[in-house]
């Protein structure tokens, strides 16, 4: 997660007609992308058959050694992209435009380097045809590796790919009306670089991207507290996620999406580059603990339980905007 101070964080186009098709399930022709060699998966633990459980797998694979935390441009990304990539093979998810998922990117620093990152994109086709794509997002990069410490980013955003994944398997078993595209963002943590290269040559015409749903930092909180940003913003928005919350096994806020400073979050995650786009977006993320941005950002602080609240939350949440008439 990217943020502003310490107190809170921060592909080439194809015909639209052919994007539209492939959202909706059709095949689409195989093109050459770079990508990591996808890696196989590692299979579920004894006793992972509930949500929770396979999202904390999931942060456990993306936290081991090798991935490094998952800087940019680094090996330990790559290992970490080539992993997210079977898992959404294994899935089902399919590749949005080509033959991989990967959707490369530079972006140059202001330092002068040019870095290469690698969004990760796939679909799951929804049941109406007329209806407009929800874009699902979560950044896999981190910090990687500084003064010889490894900065595992577990909550940071390895909780946010196990929500989107989670967001996958449900989709693919059970579609919503609206195509999902699923976006694994590199770059979160260099100035959303990844979703900034998304929307400057979007596999989904532009026009088609109704909502963003975010996901960015959803592990843990000592008060069991998730919130939910963009209302503020998307005044449409608060009535069907209301509804939609209030028998939450966890606790649900509103805010931090109005009033500009540290406190608004509004650009302070992958988010914030679609709302700039004039595209409604949903976040959710929880307080700043202190492991933001450590070494000590570590899974064994992240529990199931917390994790399955999360999950009721955010497919509660889903549903119904999947089912609103409009998001703004």
């Amino acid at each position: 997660m990217t943020r502003s101070c310490p107190a809170r964080r921060g592909l080439a186009s194809i015909a639209h007609a052919a994007l539209l098709v492939l959202l909706l399930g059709a095949p689409m022709p195989a093109r050459a992308q770079a990508a990591a060699t996808p890696a196989r998966p590692s299979p579920p633990e004894r006793g992972a058959d509930t949500i929770g459980a396979r999202m904390l797998a999931t942060i456990r694979a993306l936290t081991a050694p090798g991935m490094d935390g998952r800087a940019v441009g680094t090996p330990g990304s790559a290992q970490a992209r080539a992993w997210i990539e079977a898992r959404f093979a294994a899935l089902g998810a399919r590749p949005l435009t080509a033959d991989r998922h990967a959707q490369a990117f530079s972006f140059t620093t202001t330092a002068g380097q040019v870095v290469h990152g690698v969004n990760l994109v796939a679909s799951c086709p929804g049941t109406r045809a007329d209806a407009p794509a929800i874009v699902v997002s979560a950044h896999y990069d981190h910090l990687g590796v500084r003064n010889g410490q490894t900065y595992p980013g577990a909550d940071d955003n390895a909780s946010g790919v196990a929500m989107l994944l989670a967001v996958a398997e449900r989709c693919l078993k059970t579609p919503f009306a609206h195509p999902l595209v699923l976006a694994a963002f590199d770059a979160e943590e260099q100035g959303l670089q990844g979703a900034k290269a998304f929307l400057a040559n979007p596999p989904v015409p532009i026009e088609r991207l109704a909502l963003n749903v975010n996901f960015d930092m959803v592990g843990r909180n000592d008060r069991r507290e998730i919130y939910v940003a963009g209302p503020g913003r998307w005044p449409a928005l608060l009535p069907v996620l209301t509804a939609a919350t209030q028998d939450a096994p966890i606790t649900v806020k509103f805010g931090h999406d109005t009033g500009g400073g540290h406190q608004d979050w509004t650009q302070q995650s992958d988010h914030g580059v679609f709302h700039g786009a004039g595209i409604p977006f949903v976040y959710f993320g929880v307080e700043d603990h202190a492991d933001y941005h450590q070494p000590t950002d570590t899974p064994d602080k992240i529990s199931a339980e917390f994790l399955e609240g999360v999950a009721s939350v955010v497919l509660s949440s889903l549903t119904a905007l999947d089912r609103a008439p409009a998001y703004k």
